[in-house]
């Protein structure tokens, strides 16, 4: 590790910098990206001074790294959570069972013990809720781990 950083000093941190943001785009999150503005921000400061500083070892610009992730890391969480970057336009997205909470269907096998079956557009989902008649109409009122729990209408 020592040998990389001192063959190729400050431009080792700005490839893992660019790298880390390159693997970023391709998985859309932000964990990577905290790491790789530290590492860019480590491979300038060792430009400035440069690899042969006895203030800026390695060993000091491996600890700037990860004290700089942190830090940054932090700041940008704050910075997302007041902004309210974090919400999502649809936050039922993936999951079609919270989306047909209300929606009225007819059952299509009885409830039976306190399960059943309804068809909802092209999907049969599982039920449970009071025991009744195929044909009855319910309403979904929640749902849970891909079970849709119903009341009579």
């Amino acid at each position: 590790m020592m040998v990389l950083f001192q063959t190729l000093g400050p431009w080792t941190w700005v490839i893992l910098g660019l790298v880390l943001l390159g693997i970023e785009i391709f998985a859309p999150s932000t964990f990577l990206l905290w790491p790789g503005l530290s590492a860019i921000v480590v491979g300038v400061i060792t430009l400035v001074l440069g690899t042969e500083s006895a203030i800026w070892p390695w060993q000091a610009q491996l600890l700037s790294f990860l004290l700089l992730t942190l830090i940054i890391a932090w700041v940008g969480r704050q910075y997302v959570s007041k902004r309210g970057l974090e919400e999502s336009e649809q936050p039922d997205l993936n999951e079609r069972g919270a989306k047909l909470i209300g929606q009225t269907a007819v059952l299509s096998n009885a409830i039976s013990n306190g399960q059943g079956r309804v068809k909802i557009g092209d999907t049969t989902w599982r039920v449970k809720g009071p025991d009744s008649k195929a044909g009855s109409t319910v309403r979904v009122v929640d749902y849970d781990a891909g079970t849709l729990l119903v009341e009579l209408v």
